[in-house]
């Protein structure tokens, strides 16, 4: 039987037993979440210029996209940005690879899963989170860009997390970039012909889901749109 995590403890209900112990409470775990929330912010507040970049981790080393993963999260520390995962294996791991490859800060924010392998070795900074909404707060509130690799339920849900989050003003509007036309065509295809068919989203929000194949035009679309709404400062990301 696998343990339980945090998560799960916190949104279950159960009738309250004997003795009662505050530390079984959910007022306890409030503070327990305030303090994954100021070790986030402390371990990630200087990480500057950032991309989120998501994806399986089930692709293995040899495929295609992995290579893709790759270049892409190295081109975009050469540029100057951080690069954060969640630090697992398969994409995550490529893209932290990438990282390290362009000289840049190479980040995996972990999370406790019943069955877990703790981080890929390409990780430098790993910050460790128990609950998975605060893992994607820190995922959002430091990158200018999302990268969606190919992936599951979990890639998915960062995909549209972002997406949600810029359609009602929670963010403002930084670029969410699908990598690989022939997974992804499908989806936005479906998204044309049935969501907006339907009047549930609207041209603009079809508009930012984007789709490139090609390394190179993701690293200089992120720096283009980082230049337009910061300016070039300093050593922040440039082009060669």
């Amino acid at each position: 039987m696998s343990r339980q995590t945090e998560d799960e403890r916190l949104l279950q209900t159960e009738p309250i037993r004997q003795p009662y112990h505050f530390t079984h409470t959910d007022t306890w775990r409030v503070l327990r979440i305030m303090g994954e929330f100021v070790e986030g912010f402390e371990n990630m507040a200087g990480l500057g210029p950032a991309v989120s970049i998501f994806g399986s981790a089930r692709i293995l080393s040899d495929s295609p996209i992995y290579a893709a993963a790759v270049e892409t999260a190295r081109l975009l520390a050469q540029a100057g940005f951080t690069i954060i995962t969640g630090g697992g294996p398969g994409l995550m791991e490529a893209a932290n690879k990438g990282a390290r490859a362009g000289g840049g800060r190479s980040v995996g924010c972990t999370i406790e899963l019943p069955f877990e392998s703790g981080a890929n070795p390409f990780v430098d900074l790993e910050v460790r989170f128990r609950y998975f909404f605060i893992r994607k707060i820190m995922f959002v509130k430091y990158a200018q860009a999302f990268v969606i690799f190919p992936g599951g339920f979990g890639t998915l849900d960062e995909l549209f997390e972002a997406l949600t989050l810029i359609q009602t003003g929670k963010i403002h509007d930084f670029p969410v970039i699908l990598y690989g036309s022939e997974f992804w065509q499908g989806m936005v295809d479906w998204a044309r012909h049935t969501l907006l068919a339907n009047g549930t989203i609207s041209q603009s929000d079809l508009e930012r889901l984007q789709i490139c194949d090609d390394p190179q035009q993701i690293c200089a679309q992120i720096v283009a749109s980082y230049q337009q709404r910061y300016g070039k400062r300093g050593n922040e990301p440039w082009t060669h």
